[in-house]
C-alpha cells in the first residue's frame, strides 16, 4: 500500500507547467535609412509576456548586448526608447538621430511565463526570441530559452 501512495506523491511533484509554442514576430526585416533619420523595429508576440529585453549584436554575429529590459511601459536609454504593450502583445524599439555605427542586427526577447513548484524555491522559466533575417534571407524561426532558477542559489539554462 505505501508503494502505491509513493507513486503518486511522485506524480504530484511533476511539474505540469510547460513552454507551449511562441510566436515572435519581428518587423520590418531589414532596415535602410540614412544617418541622422529615426527608426523603429516591432516585435508582436503570440501570447501574453512577463517582460521584453532588447539586444544588439554586431555586424559578423559578434557580441550580444542587452540594450534594454522591461516588464512595461515605456523606457529610455540614451537614444533608445523602447516600449511594451501588453495588450496588444507588441514591443517595439524607436532610436532617434541613428548613426552609422547604430548598423547591427536587434533581437527582441521575451519572458513567457514563470511557474513555480511547490517543492521549495523553484520556478522554471522561458524565453524566445526571433533573429531579424539577413537582407533577401528567409525568415529565422524563433529560438527558446527555458531556465531553471533554484532558490538564490544559480541559474542553469540554455537556448533550444
Amino acid at each position: 500500500m505505501s508503494r502505491h501512495w509513493g507513486a503518486l506523491l511522485g506524480l504530484l511533484w511533476v511539474q505540469v507547467c510547460w513552454v507551449r509554442g511562441l510566436e515572435v514576430e519581428q518587423s520590418p526585416s531589414a532596415l535602410s535609412l540614412q544617418e541622422g533619420a529615426g527608426a523603429a523595429l516591432k516585435c508582436n508576440f503570440s501570447q501574453a509576456v512577463r517582460s521584453v529585453q532588447w539586444f544588439r549584436q554586431n555586424p559578423g554575429g559578434s557580441g550580444l548586448t542587452r540594450l534594454i529590459s522591461m516588464a512595461s511601459g515605456t523606457k529610455q536609454s540614451g537614444r533608445l526608447n523602447c516600449t511594451l504593450n501588453t495588450r496588444e502583445r507588441s514591443s517595439a524599439l524607436h532610436t532617434a538621430a541613428s548613426q552609422l555605427e547604430d548598423a547591427a542586427s536587434y533581437l527582441c526577447a521575451v519572458e513567457t511565463q514563470c511557474c513555480l513548484l511547490l517543492r521549495g524555491l523553484h520556478a522554471t522559466c522561458s524565453c524566445a526570441w526571433a533573429p531579424a533575417p539577413p537582407p533577401g534571407g528567409p525568415a529565422q524561426q524563433p529560438r527558446q530559452q527555458a531556465w531553471t532558477i533554484w532558490g538564490s542559489a544559480g541559474l542553469q539554462g540554455g537556448w533550444q
